[in-house]
């Protein structure tokens, strides 16, 4: 299944939206949305998980590493509306201490208009 992330800025937050399922193969292309989105300026990013159907190791590492370089810039990565299948994999690798998830995607900034990106 293929990846489509599409990003929009809000000031200093980022919302990055996601759908479909990361992996291996698909890692690289929300590693480059991420790495964009903090280049434009971004701080805080807010990465929507409510299309994701999977995300394997590949894809929580390139999550952790985009919070580590936000972190540097004194913002922070958010995870929101994972689905029950995502949320099991962070509660396993213990990922969801980590992160900060928000439930639903009543967390996501209201005039967030998306715009493809790749």
């Amino acid at each position: 299944m293929e990846l489509k992330i599409s990003s929009q800025s809000q000031g200093d937050c980022a919302v990055v939206a996601v759908r479909g399922e990361i992996d291996l193969y698909t890692a690289p292309q929300l590693q480059s949305g991420l790495v964009n989105a903090l280049e434009d300026g971004a701080r805080r990013l807010m990465v929507d998980m409510s299309q994701v159907e999977f995300c394997d190791s590949t894809g929580m590492s390139v999550l952790l590493s985009a919070m580590k370089r936000a972190r540097t810039k004194e913002g922070d990565l958010a995870l929101v509306a994972p689905k029950p299948g995502v949320r099991k994999v962070l509660e396993v690798t213990g990922l969801d201490a980590v992160f900060t998830i928000e439930d639903s995607t009543d967390a996501l900034p209201r005039t967030a208009e998306s715009s493809p990106m790749g």
